[in-house]
């Protein structure tokens, strides 16, 4: 019996605040890591008009704006499913990566299992930044990103839109992968 290979996810959310379910998940960006040409991005409606100021201020986003033009959480979530799902055409296991993981985990996490009973990625997320502590023999402090940019020396980056932070996660990922 083989093992199944894995499809590694990068995915990258924005939100209104720190907590899932008392503040709003505001965008999803993910791509394959190793095509990130194969995307997935919405912006949702709020499910509460919680907000904190600084989080709003980063990406740019209005929960008034979302109000109208979003899309309702269970109809993203959903569509976010359908997409990973069509990406495994060779019964991979998805693997949920992500830069500081249990963040953005958390909230996909929750909106999944509140908005569709379930997640697609199972029960674990995988951490870049851990990844990169264990791979480089670094302290937790070197694993911000503008310390990882030093050293990998990617060719995109981030600015906060969570489809750009997905393909700049994504190299990253490939990047510390290859570290000695």
């Amino acid at each position: 019996m083989t093992k199944p290979k894995e499809l590694f996810i990068s995915v990258d959310v924005e939100t209104a605040g720190p907590i899932p379910g008392r503040y709003s998940l505001l965008s999803i960006g993910a791509c394959d890591v190793y095509n990130p040409a194969r995307q997935f991005s919405c912006e949702l409606k709020p499910i509460t008009t919680e907000y904190v100021p600084e989080a709003l201020a980063v990406t740019g986003l209005s929960l008034e704006a979302l109000a109208e033009s979003g899309l309702d959480p269970k109809d993203a979530m959903r569509r976010f499913a359908t997409w990973a799902r069509s990406l495994n055409q060779k019964g991979e296991n998805l693997v949920f990566v992500g830069f500081n993981a249990a963040f953005d985990w958390s909230f996909a996490n929750y909106y999944f299992h509140q908005f569709l009973g379930e997640n697609p990625f199972g029960f674990a997320a995988l951490d870049i930044k851990s990844l990169y502590m264990g791979a480089a023999g670094c302290d937790w402090s070197d694993t911000r990103s503008s310390r990882m940019v030093k050293v990998l020396k990617p060719r995109s980056a981030g600015n906060h839109n969570a489809l750009q932070d997905a393909i700049f996660q994504a190299e990253l990922f490939r990047l510390a992968r290859k570290q000695p």
